[in-house]
């Protein structure tokens, strides 16, 4: 916890208590300062706030931070661009018929080898792909 709350007084520090009280929409300047202070024990800030502070300063040091303290590491996904439904919806059928047919293959002789299980996950992940594109695409028609 002493690092989430390092990482948000950093944020506030690096970016200004002033400029985030305005963006973010808080009263003043003084209580970002004291919801900031990891040594200020009777303000704390809350999830709305730190939420839009890192909306205001696109700064994600405190997600990283609460993320790392639970073990997991905080990665930015990179959203592919929407396409026409039609050719996206067609895209992700295929690469899932792709999927199918060398899962269905690849079980044939009774044994996966090391080989196959390789080239599978590779089409599996085509797959995720063209589900990023199809939602994405969903969202753009």
């Amino acid at each position: 916890m002493q690092e989430l709350m390092k990482a948000i007084y950093d944020v506030v520090d690096d970016h200004g208590a002033g400029r985030i009280a305005e963006g973010a929409d808080f009263t003043s300047r003084t209580l970002v300062s004291q919801k900031a202070n990891p040594h200020y024990e009777t303000h704390r800030m809350n999830v709305e706030e730190l939420h839009r502070i890192m909306k205001f300063t696109q700064d994600f040091r405190p997600l990283k931070a609460w993320a790392e303290a639970f073990g997991f590491d905080l990665v930015p996904k990179d959203k592919p661009e929407g396409i026409s439904l039609n050719t996206a919806l067609l895209r992700l059928h295929t690469d899932l018929a792709d999927v199918t047919r060398l899962a269905f293959d690849a079980q044939a002789d009774g044994h996966v080898c090391s080989r196959e299980k390789s080239e599978l996950l590779k089409e599996a992940d085509e797959v995720i792909v063209s589900l990023e594109v199809f939602k994405q695409s969903v969202k753009a028609a």
